[in-house]
């Protein structure tokens, strides 16, 4: 990609600006949430030393289950973890425990110091939550969430800590996600407090490592922006298709409806997702009041 124009690059990837009802969107998450929580959970719980390194816990029936680790989106420098309790409901009945991590936000720190945090939560949900058992661990992840899933399924762990598993995400579902971060540099909404330079670029893109030995599910919006729709299919071309198995548009969703796909029981990305965590749907769906389809 070859075009740096700071205004067609911020036209490509400011999504909120090109979703005429962002607010209701974001307002329908917001409900769906508290929904959410009123069915049950244990919230702020502490990975970390820091006010930001919490995470919510939704857990399944049974103490053996799989566990879903979702990342939300916004940028690396908006919203938090209260806004995607909606994810729970649907994967709790279909058999998984679900689990929701903060992190800090840019500009006061950088995707490299978040990345970090959501390797500490991974490690966290592996000794607490997995119980040491780090096949039972998918994690998924939308927008600058999917960016770290990628991340998390790249990581030498054995670096992180000796005493966790090499391959402690072993599959990972990114939803509308970047994987190569140099046109970010260049846009005139972002940078400021992203902070990129050709050094953190190079770090931080997921396109520019090794294939990782376990799966990515890459899907994105087939509404979405040219850049989004090249950098989904960026990702495969890099890793090839043993890595990126999925590597998918989904019909007729942008970047925000993309995740009613995921809490919908009917949906590609939910069935996607359950196929990860080895489960079938539920046998009694969950509706998510709020989700605009």
């Amino acid at each position: 990609m070859s075009n740096f124009d700071p205004n067609w690059l911020d036209s490509q990837y400011d999504n909120l600006a090109r979703i005429p009802d962002q607010a209701g969107h974001l307002a329908g998450w917001a409900a769906a949430s508290r929904l959410a929580r009123e069915g049950g959970g244990q919230y702020d719980i502490a990975y970390g030393a820091t006010a930001a390194e919490r995470l919510d816990l939704f857990p399944a029936a049974s103490s053996t289950a799989p566990v879903l680790v979702f990342i939300h989106g916004g940028w690396w420098r908006k919203l938090d973890k209260g806004d995607f309790s909606f994810v729970a409901p649907v994967f709790n009945a279909a058999g998984a425990t679900v689990v929701v991590p903060d992190y800090a936000l840019c500009p006061a720190v950088t995707i490299e110091q978040i990345t970090w945090q959501m390797l500490h939560a991974l490690a966290w949900v592996w000794r607490h939550v997995a119980r040491g058992d780090g096949r039972r661990i998918v994690v998924a992840g939308h927008s600058a969430g999917a960016h770290l899933a990628a991340m998390l399924l790249s990581c030498r762990w054995k670096q992180v800590d000796e005493a966790l598993p090499a391959h402690l995400v072993s599959a990972a579902l990114a939803i509308s996600g970047v994987y190569d971060l140099e046109p970010l540099r260049h846009t005139t909404f972002l940078q400021p407090d992203l902070r990129l330079d050709p050094a953190s670029v190079r770090r931080l893109s997921p396109a520019f490592f090794p294939r990782p030995k376990g799966k990515l599910q890459a899907c994105v919006g087939a509404l979405e922006s040219e850049e989004f729709l090249r950098q989904n299919q960026l990702i495969r071309d890099v890793w090839g298709p043993t890595a990126v198995p999925v590597c998918e548009r989904i019909a007729g969703k942008h970047h925000l409806n993309v995740l009613q796909s995921l809490v919908d029981p009917a949906g590609r990305l939910h069935a996607l997702a359950l196929q990860l965590l080895d489960l079938r749907r539920a046998a009694s769906p969950v509706a998510m009041a709020g989700i605009e389809a």
